[in-house]
Order: structure tokens, then C-alpha cells, then sequence
């Protein structure tokens, strides 16, 4: 267990308890609030790496097509639907919502992997 900061030695069970828990807002807070990241997707040797990328709501993921010819990538339950990416080109979605996307090349259907947005 970690030592209590001298401030909090000596208070009040109540008054200790409330600094430790404005110390903890203020540790997580930035976690809450941080700036939206941006992540990337390459797209080369027929998949999609990395094939499992976590992500928050509100960062951008960019998948980037390094094969010589076209892919897409498309979640379903309409999660989302990138349209044909070029080779040498690239698309991004910014995250919106929450939850687990499976995805898919399909032009490719061998290409999957997956979008966790938590």
C-alpha cells in the first residue's frame, strides 16, 4: 500500500478522505478529457495491420492502402463503410461511437480485422 502525502496525515477520517478524492479526479482527469489521437491502419500484403486497434471516442483512425491495388474497409451492422481506397491513398473515420467493429475487405474477403472504440 502506498504512504499517505503529509497532507493528509494528521486529518480528520472525512477531510482525508475527501483530498484523496480530489486527488483522484485530478489524476483521471486528464484520461477523460485528453485530445483525440490520431491512429493508423496500413493496409499492405493483403491485411490490414494492426488487425485488433483500440481507440476512444473522438480520435481519427487512418487506414493507409501500401498494396498495389484497391481495398476497402467495411464494419458490419453499418458500423462504417470506407468505399474503395486507392492504392497510395488513404481514408479516415473519426470515431464516434463506442463499441467492438469487425471489418472487412470486401474485395478481398480473407482481409478482416477489428475496430475497438471504447
Amino acid at each position: 500500500m502506498h504512504a499517505l502525502p503529509d497532507q493528509v496525515k494528521g486529518m480528520r477520517k472525512g477531510h482525508a478522505s475527501l483530498w484523496i478524492a480530489a486527488a483522484w479526479c485530478a489524476a483521471t482527469a486528464s484520461h477523460v478529457f485528453a485530445e483525440p489521437v490520431h491512429r493508423t491502419i496500413i493496409i499492405e500484403a493483403m491485411q490490414f495491420s494492426p488487425r485488433v486497434l483500440e481507440a476512444h471516442v473522438g480520435d481519427t483512425v487512418e487506414w493507409i492502402n501500401k498494396d498495389a491495388f484497391p481495398h476497402n474497409a467495411v464494419a458490419s451492422a453499418h458500423g462504417f463503410n470506407s468505399t474503395e481506397i486507392a492504392p497510395g491513398e488513404s481514408w479516415i473515420l473519426e470515431a464516434r461511437q463506442r463499441g467492438t467493429f469487425d471489418y472487412v475487405c470486401t474485395l478481398h474477403p480473407g482481409m478482416k480485422a477489428v475496430l475497438i472504440v471504447k
